[in-house]
């Protein structure tokens, strides 16, 4: 049930990723910005391809269909190329696979790397992997809390359980107990 709320949240956030990702009208004319001083270094912005998440959208679905042999398959081959924000988008997909052992602090740091790096090809990236960043912290966020609750779970079974040997020793020396007679009074 999990898994499929899982895949359920996965494919609405990448419908509204790809919704997101269409392209603006031109803008209205604007007044001329007003000239930089020339001791300032021109910072430019890369410009964002929004086709290059396409790819990697179909290749996180194929994983979704991939059994763990296949998985750990992939995992290996992904391991001999060479690294790309591609692929380490690639790998940090991979990471987050729950039919695998998941690594997500090394995805998460994968994905970090991706958001930070101002190549072309990671700017291009940058919203796919806050995507998955964010999924993967709800994802680490909720298994602390399982965590925590299977823990409290436990403790609240061992006193339970505490409670009632004490009851059945209670309920032994009850029982161990000789029973008197009804003493007769003596009726006036």
């Amino acid at each position: 049930m999990t898994r499929t709320r899982f895949r359920h949240a996965a494919l609405i956030g990448m419908v509204h990723l790809l919704a997101a990702c269409t392209t603006l009208p031109p803008p209205e004319e604007q007044p001329e910005p007003k000239a930089i001083p020339e001791s300032l270094p021109e910072v430019s912005q890369p410009r964002v391809n929004e086709t290059a998440m396409l790819p990697l959208l179909g290749y996180y679905h194929l994983l979704q269909r991939m059994t763990s042999a296949e998985l750990t398959r992939e995992r290996q081959l992904l391991g001999s190329i060479p690294s790309s924000p591609a692929v380490q988008l690639r790998q940090a997909m991979l990471l987050g696979m729950p039919r695998m052992t998941t690594d997500l602090p090394r995805a998460l740091a994968l994905l970090e790397a991706i958001q930070r790096s101002h190549v072309p090809e990671a700017a291009s990236l940058h919203p796919l992997a806050r995507l998955l960043s964010t999924q993967y912290q709800e994802r680490i966020r909720l298994e602390t809390q399982s965590d925590r609750l299977a823990q409290q779970l436990k403790e609240s079974q061992r006193k339970r359980d505490e409670l009632q040997e004490k009851l059945d020793a209670l309920a032994d020396i009850e029982r161990s107990i000789p029973i008197r007679p009804n003493a007769v009074k003596p009726s006036p």
